[in-house]
């Protein structure tokens, strides 16, 4: 059950759609391969076997769990550099620490976000807390990387603590969905995320048998991840369940609905829906660099090695390990 929830009677509701709006059809649909991040914690590789160009501004997405951990199991990363793009951490439910070397940081809890603009270069930690560690619990997130433009690359790093009652909250037009609108705009709705690249980021949760339409901005792409849950997207009806991705084609709004029966443990779909306009620039990515060119990930590497991302500072965060 997502941390941020509210009664969707009393909230702003999204306009229905007129007589000229057209559906975004469905693309493609791919499922999400499971693997390991960081020190060990379990993920879904959201974007694995879609192409950069259906992808573009976004570059990579995991699911982080979810997963209830046993007291001892929960894992976060080490202290590790980025540059050339934004990372984006919303935690549904559960805790994580962050931390970097341009002095940001604090707990990103419940419905929570953290944006970290790298930048020119940065150096940052992802861990649970200690207590989460020692007690054990719920963990579940999104990691989301947003690339940046050429212009962009080498802007001075920033980070954005957004908690989750600062989330604009909305309603479908029929009160059957609940939307977090974490950046970016939904009509004359916006969110509070400021974005160097233009992005619209939002979480939904779809009570069974409802049915979510909501306007998109034609200039932007539109995915749709299902991170619990079952349901159908698009104007036809494509089928979709947890740790698949849409990719939708051009038109004015996105529609999806949840299925009317669902598990017993998951009692209504979730969604994550990303859009965003496209760059249409060369990315080259090795690891934690996303530049353009293959000479820039090198100078990329050449300048962590010699310091110039930053320093740890000295009351750094470090991985709890029992």
């Amino acid at each position: 059950m997502p941390a941020i929830t509210a009664d969707t009677l009393t909230l702003p509701r999204i306009a229905a759609a007129g007589p000229s709006d057209t559906e975004r059809p469905v693309r493609s649909i791919t499922t999400g391969p499971r693997g390991h991040e960081g020190e060990g914690f379990p993920v879904v590789r959201a974007f694995a076997g879609v192409s950069s160009a259906d992808l573009d501004p976004f570059v990579h997405m995991d699911q982080m769990g979810e997963v209830e951990y046993e007291p001892g199991e929960p894992r976060g990363t080490d202290w590790h550099p980025h540059r050339g793009f934004e990372t984006v951490t919303y935690m549904l439910d559960g805790r994580f620490a962050h931390q970097d070397s341009h002095g940001g940081g604090g707990l990103i809890t419940d419905g929570a976000t953290q944006w970290m603009t790298a930048g020119s270069g940065i150096l940052h930690i992802e861990t649970p807390p200690a207590e989460l560690v020692e007690r054990g619990g719920l963990f579940h997130g999104i990691q989301l990387w947003v690339n940046l433009p050429r212009k962009d690359k080498f802007a001075t790093p920033r980070y954005q603590a957004i908690e989750g009652d600062e989330a604009k909250l909305l309603s479908s037009d029929d009160g059957g969905a609940l939307v977090r609108l974490i950046a970016g705009d939904i009509g004359q709705h916006r969110g509070p995320g400021a974005t160097h690249t233009p992005i619209t980021m939002a979480h939904s949760t779809i009570e069974p048998g409802a049915r979510l339409n909501l306007p998109w901005n034609r200039d932007f792409n539109a995915l749709v991840y299902v991170l619990s849950g079952r349901g159908a997207v698009g104007p036809v009806g494509h089928p979709i369940h947890q740790g698949q991705l849409a990719v939708l084609g051009p038109g004015d709004r996105i529609s999806v609905s949840a299925e009317a029966g669902q598990e017993s443990h998951r009692p209504a779909l979730e969604v994550l829906i990303l859009g965003g306009k496209p760059i249409r620039e060369p990315v080259f990515q090795y690891g934690p660099f996303v530049m353009n060119t293959k000479v820039e990930v090198i100078q990329a590497l050449e300048d962590y090695n010699k310091g110039k991302f930053g320093a740890i500072p000295p009351d750094a965060l470090m991985p709890h390990r029992v």
